[in-house]
């Protein structure tokens, strides 16, 4: 018998942690100093004597029990205290990926330590300086047994430095340098001084600048002219203008300014930028992900919450797209876009705040254009798309094909029995019921085929058009939408169970209603009918037909 197993990790796909190196340093009269550059982090644990390691322009007092994490290709310099010899353990710390292929449907998920930028700095971590010590003193094993305790304790060592970093992160949120960061961020068009910025951090001049390049990697002038330059391609791609309304707009005193600075930092002139040539891009949440593959460009970057992923039909999905978990902070997702040269960012401000993002804090990194969500519908998100990157006729030659399917499917429903039906899309979630409009499912029901809502969501679609997606009911509101068929789609809660949708069809208004007495019920599954893209909606136009003609 086969059996097509996909592991249940397969769409949320995690490169391994692997201990690259492991050494012992002991300062000696003679030696009393180490140089440390590596091209993977390197995690100093102290287990004895005093030193004093610098790094970014900073100095760390290492004793015993202390612990530093080193990001990847950061120079560092490690003197001993001549009078307390000092004894360390060094560990490179390194990934690789799984070595099986990849489903369809994952993404590269980066790793906290690896693809960390900063300094991490613990004074008192003595478990962690006794893993570093037990995985020296067994470097070498002789049996595999041991082999796999070594495994065990790299990887409870990482656990333990994972769990530190969280709560770090957490609590020295540095806020001064923030609240500086934020003004300059929404103010970087009008005249902002060194000065302004390092007194609302409360520090000097000049140690501003220090602090500022060590928590961005920038200068405060080349992380406002980025800032400028970024809002500028925003404009240029968005708003129609000229040159010198745009760069005043944006902090630069005239258009000649502007295409100085513009010039530096893209190679090109602002007259001659289009987005024809961007190859390199970022998407908030995969829907967007799907528009642009559609288009011949393949995202380099998703940001979402989880690395769910729809698997389409006809459609390559690529298997270097790099997954940016939404909750990581904004300086690990501004790293992750940075480190992978994205050019443009594709978001919704709707989704943008939900997720306590803002374009404000990723410009940093790349344009941001807004690809509002419900205000438009599917096939105006492709359009949009398809202009900022300027492949609009290949967007409107696939809708101009998708609408001769549209009508040759509404040809073959409108001559079915169900043509005659009244149709309810009743969708079920953990947190109560809803009646859908014009999206999902229903924008195939509704609008490709032709069937027929309830009244109250005809008027709704009359009143909002594709805006229209949802009206939340209780059970007791089901005998007020009539029809004479149900889809039904379940939702599961956070650990895959659809228990709570017994309480709907064990109740009264369940078993009452015309269309499930007259077993006009049908039970659909929820990530072949909800996706909402192009070529989601396609597929679901052909079940939909499929379904309705009898050609299951």
């Amino acid at each position: 018998m086969d059996i097509n197993h996909v592991s249940e990790w397969a769409a949320s796909h995690f490169q391994l942690y692997i201990l690259e190196s492991i050494h012992s340093l002991y300062s000696t009269m003679n030696k009393p100093m180490y140089q440390i550059k590596e091209n993977v982090p390197v995690l100093i644990a102290a287990a004895g004597g005093k030193a004093v390691l610098t790094v970014q322009g900073h100095s760390y007092e290492l004793t015993e029990g202390s612990v530093i994490l080193l990001p990847a290709f950061g120079e560092a310099e490690l003197i001993a205290n001549r009078q307390s010899p000092f004894h360390a353990y060094k560990i490179a710390i390194n990934t690789q990926n799984q070595n099986r292929s990849m489903p369809e449907e994952a993404m590269i998920r980066k790793n906290g330590i690896t693809s960390n930028i900063h300094v991490h700095y613990f004074s008192h971590e003595s478990e962690i300086v006794a893993y570093a010590e037990q995985l020296y003193r067994h470097r070498m094993p002789d049996r595999e047994i041991r082999h796999v305790q070594n495994q065990l304790l790299f990887h409870q060592m990482l656990l333990h430095l994972l769990e530190k970093m969280d709560v770090k992160s957490a609590t020295d949120e540095q806020p001064s340098m923030e609240r500086s960061m934020t003004y300059l961020e929404n103010n970087f068009n009008e005249k902002i001084t060194r000065e302004h910025l390092a007194d609302i951090a409360g520090v000097s001049r000049s140690h501003y600048s220090i602090l500022f390049k060590q928590l961005t990697g920038f200068s405060p002038n080349e992380y406002m002219s980025r800032l400028r330059v970024h809002r500028a391609k925003e404009l240029l791609l968005g708003e129609p203008g000229t040159l010198r309304e745009i760069a005043q707009k944006v902090g630069y005193r005239d258009e000649f300014y502007l295409s100085r600075r513009f010039k530096q930092q893209t190679g090109e002139s602002p007259s001659g930028y289009d987005g024809k040539s961007v190859q390199r891009v970022a998407v908030l949440l995969a829907p967007y992900a799907i528009h642009l593959m559609l288009l011949g460009l393949e995202p380099t970057v998703i940001i979402s919450e989880t690395s769910e992923y729809i698997s389409t039909a006809g459609l390559h999905l690529p298997q270097t797209i790099v997954f940016v978990n939404a909750g990581y902070t904004i300086e690990q997702i501004n790293s992750a876009l940075l480190d992978n040269g994205i050019e443009l960012i594709f978001a919704a401000n709707l989704h943008m705040k939900h997720l306590g993002l803002s374009p404000e804090r990723l410009r940093v990194s790349a344009p941001v254009l807004d690809i509002a969500w419900m205000e438009m519908g599917w096939k105006e998100h492709l359009r949009l798309l398809a202009k900022y990157i300027q492949r609009s006729d290949r967007a409107e030659q696939w809708l101009a094909d998708f609408e001769q399917e549209e009508e040759a499917g509404r040809i073959r429903v409108q001559q079915s029995e169900v043509a005659d039906d009244i149709l309810m899309i009743l969708v079920i979630k953990p947190e109560g019921l809803y009646v859908y409009g014009a999206r999902n499912a229903g924008y195939v029901m509704y609008r490709s085929l032709g069937l027929r809502p309830p009244a109250r969501i005809a008027q709704e679609i009359d009143k909002q058009g594709d805006q229209f997606h949802s009206i939340a009911i209780r059970v007791s509101d089901l005998a007020d939408f009539e029809a004479t068929r149900l889809m039904v789609i379940v939702f599961p809660d956070e650990v895959g169970s659809t228990a709570h949708s017994e309480a709907v069809f064990t109740s009264s208004p369940w078993k009452n209603h015309p269309a499930v007495q007259q077993k006009g019920v049908h039970h659909l599954v929820k990530d072949e009918w909800i996706p909402y893209n192009p070529i989601s909606i396609r597929l679901q136009l052909g079940r939909a037909v499929a379904l309705w003609t009898g050609n299951q």
